[in-house]
């Protein structure tokens, strides 16, 4: 068989178990972070299940789309170089989709704790006098 064809087979089965291995893991790891951060446990099992969807469709579709390659391949050294860098590339990508979902899901719950403690949505409009100023004495 040519050696094209086995490095987009080794990449599809690659590409997908490392993506169902790290949504499996951070459905079940980030099942504890969002109940802390929606403090609710329905709903933050609803959000996680809809997060690992999501998750599956962003990352299994770029894996589809970026498994054509336009390179000849002639030997295996050539689809090895090829699939190692295919397979970066969705490493790369799960990382990303990872450090999104962490960070906006830290801000909202940032913002949840904010309005729990009563914070002022708006910052200070200006400076009080570190000194009160004496009135000019009279003579």
């Amino acid at each position: 068989m040519d050696p094209k064809v086995w490095m987009y087979l080794t990449y599809l089965l690659v590409s997908v178990g490392l993506t169902v291995w790290v949504a499996t893991t951070l459905s079940r790891n980030g099942l504890v972070f969002l109940a802390d951060v929606f403090a609710d446990a329905k709903l933050a099992k609803a959000v996680n299940q809809l997060l690992v969807m999501g998750f599956y469709l962003l990352n299994l579709g770029y894996v589809t789309v970026a498994m054509r390659s336009a390179n000849a391949i002639a030997d295996t050294s050539e689809a090895l170089e090829t699939l190692s860098m295919k397979i970066g590339l969705v490493l790369l990508v799960l990382g990303v989709l990872h450090f999104c979902n962490v960070f906006f899901l830290g801000r909202y719950r940032r913002g949840r704790l904010r309005q729990q403690q009563g914070v002022p949505p708006l910052p200070p409009a200006g400076r009080l006098p570190l000194h009160p100023q004496t009135p000019p004495a009279r003579a």
